[in-house]
């Protein structure tokens, strides 16, 4: 049972947020205390723990090891793509970032320098970004495969004096070079690194540029392992580069400090977990998920973290995530609902999950996008556990809102986000920024400041912070979310501000119409955006994928999705249009590109965003939608 309900945990916070933010933080080694826990004269809105020092992978590592705890299981790779599975004792990780560290202080990196980190799902990026934590070194991992002129784009931000690359990475039936992405990019960028850390897989080995670049592994064992430094609790542990409105990608940069507190205070409150649990985050070190829950709280918590080199269908099969939390007795799933919609396509009884004996598994974690309700409804059945959706944002590194297994409030409502987290006062307000009643549809907002964790502000760039997030509506940070707050507080989600559309007047949102086409019992997932309209100004458009074997004629199940729509929200939705595809284009993340599907709608250019998982599926939906994509 929990010490405190979560409605207790929340009158503590409201009470005194700096006392309560100053107990959380006492779970931590601080090498110098804070003068203030809130200073609100500094960045964009304030910062956290003003005047503390402290050192993040000592705290993730090394302060577990000198617990007594150094034997226990803290990584465990496992990689479905070469069959590896690899532990690491938190004594066994320590040392070897210890000497990574020293490698990469042979290179010339010292505190505040910045090391790009362009690798697949390998122990070495996650001991990596332990490293240069390490050393007081900020890094900025970017996804494994971005192409070079977008990596070009962040390394000319960042200014890295380092970059560190794997030679390849792996995708099902194909090997993805890595190296020559990064000579490209280097070669596009203004900024030149004075060196690259080049880690060699023996499925395709890369070539080194003489003076330039290095092995990863005799750096490694040459080098002389590093003591952590300390750093000012205000300083930058991380840049993560995130789609900006411009084309220019944002280096949402996240503190030292606040970011150690909250992700540690997550981990129980939150999750439900505790010290030596086997926790999985099923994303990628490239995204925000995979810097919170793979590497930095599970550590922080001394847990034990699952790396998955892998997909959830196709490696080899839907049963692949059901394996994974078998073998290595997961207690708690955190992954997206797009995942779970391909395990649902591919195995729709769940033949292949009573396979596995999931018996340790406590509850399944969703973030990334809104998971509809049958989905969530599916799982929940599948594993009879608790499916909890929960809202956040790489601005915000950990959740808004989610159902806390620690604080005993369990999820009840399927497509709800959930209450918020400590530290977050979320509103819903209208256009002109008034604050909205329980139960109606505004723009989801956060009470200024923002807790612990949250991004402070922007890489060099305090005003374009305020611009994107503090400028619209005076006090509150802008979430740029839509959605509902209801009667009993708990925050619905339905998706970004420009996917609310506006038909004949109507505000409408796209992602109640998404529900209702996925609750259809032939349709796997599915996508709705405002298509322009002569008359209406906007109409919804609709674009599902079936499942598996699924054998109606597609034009009975689209009349009955147009029928489905107009009895669930009613005529004024003037839903009339649905279509079949194969697959809907994604980022690499799994996030459906509306934007993209909208611009094919309305005639106009779509071309391939740089995180777009494969571009020929835009062909198809302009196929689909008798329009060119580009």
């Amino acid at each position: 049972m929990p010490q405190k309900s979560y409605d207790q945990t929340i009158a503590d916070w409201q009470r005194d947020p700096q006392a309560f933010w100053a107990e959380a933080a006492q779970s931590l080694d601080w090498t110098r205390p804070w003068d203030r826990v809130f200073d609100p004269a500094m960045g964009p809105y304030g910062q956290w723990f003003a005047g503390g020092e402290l050192n993040t992978c000592a705290n993730a590592l090394d302060r577990h090891v000198a617990a007594g705890r150094g034997n226990q299981p803290a990584l465990i790779w496992d990689s479905a793509m070469t069959g590896v599975v690899e532990t690491f004792t938190y004594e066994q990780l320590r040392d070897r970032t210890a000497k990574v560290a020293g490698a990469l202080r042979a290179l010339g990196v010292q505190k505040g320098d910045r090391v790009v980190i362009y690798m697949p799902m390998i122990p070495e990026a996650a001991i990596t970004m332990l490293a240069c934590a390490r050393l007081g070194a900020i890094h900025s991992v970017v996804f494994g495969g971005f192409a070079a002129a977008e990596l070009a784009k962040r390394i000319e931000d960042a200014e890295p004096k380092l970059i560190v690359c794997a030679s390849c990475g792996l995708e099902p039936g194909r090997v993805v070079a890595y190296k020559p992405m990064v000579d490209q990019a280097i070669e596009f960028s203004t900024h030149k690194p004075q060196a690259c850390l080049v880690f060699q897989r023996q499925q395709a080995a890369a070539a080194l540029t003489p003076g330039r670049d290095h092995d990863f592994a005799a750096a490694e064992a040459a080098a002389s392992p590093a003591d952590p430094v300390p750093v000012r609790a205000t300083d930058p542990l991380y840049i993560l580069y995130t789609s900006g409105t411009t084309g220019k990608p944002k280096g949402v940069v996240r503190d030292t400090g606040g970011h150690a507190v909250a992700l540690l205070h997550s981990m129980r409150m939150i999750y439900g977990v505790e010290p030596g649990d086997v926790y999985w985050s099923a994303s990628d070190v490239g995204w925000v998920v995979g810097h919170s829950y793979i590497i930095y709280a599970p550590l922080l918590a001394g847990c034990t973290s699952v790396m998955y080199e892998g997909k959830p269908v196709g490696t080899p099969d839907a049963g692949a995530f059901w394996r994974v939390c078998a073998q290595h007795g997961v207690r708690v799933l955190f992954t997206a609902p797009t995942a779970l919609r391909a395990i649902k396509q591919q195995d729709p009884e769940g033949k292949l999950r009573q396979t596995y004996d999931l018996s340790k598994l406590e509850a399944l974690y969703l973030a990334g996008e809104r998971c509809d309700p049958p989905t969530a409804i599916w799982a929940a059945e599948q594993l009879q556990i608790p499916v909890v959706d929960h809202w956040w944002q790489t601005e915000t590194g950990w959740a808004i809102t989610a159902g806390f297994r620690g604080l005993g409030l369990f999820p009840a409502k399927p497509g709800a986000g959930g209450r918020p987290s400590p530290g977050y006062d979320v509103q819903a307000l209208d256009d002109d920024g008034k604050l909205l009643p329980r139960g109606t549809a505004g723009n989801l907002v956060v009470r200024l400041p923002m807790p612990p964790g949250a991004a402070p502000t922007l890489w060099n760039n305090d005003d374009g912070y305020r611009t994107s997030y503090l400028s619209d509506y005076a006090g509150w940070y802008r979430t740029g979310d839509a959605g509902v707050i209801d009667e009993d507080g708990d925050v619905w989600v339905m998706g970004r501000t420009d996917d609310i559309i506006n038909v004949a007047g109507h505000r409408l949102s796209t992602g109640a119409m998404e529900e209702v086409l996925a609750a259809h019992p032939a349709v796997a997932e599915c996508a709705v955006v405002g298509a322009a309209d002569d008359l209406k100004g906007q109409v919804p458009l609709g674009l599902v994928v079936l499942k598996a074997g699924v054998n109606t004629d597609e034009a009975v199940i689209l009349r009955e999705l147009v029928a489905l729509v107009r009895d669930r929200i009613g005529p004024v939705a003037a839903f009339k249009d649905a279509r079949v595809v194969k697959r809907l284009p994604k980022t690499r993340s799994g996030k459906i590109l509306r934007a993209s599907i909208r611009r094919i709608a309305d005639g106009q250019p779509a071309n391939a965003p740089a995180t777009i998982d494969d571009p020929a599926i835009l062909d198809e939906i302009g196929a689909a939608l008798g329009k060119p994509a580009a």
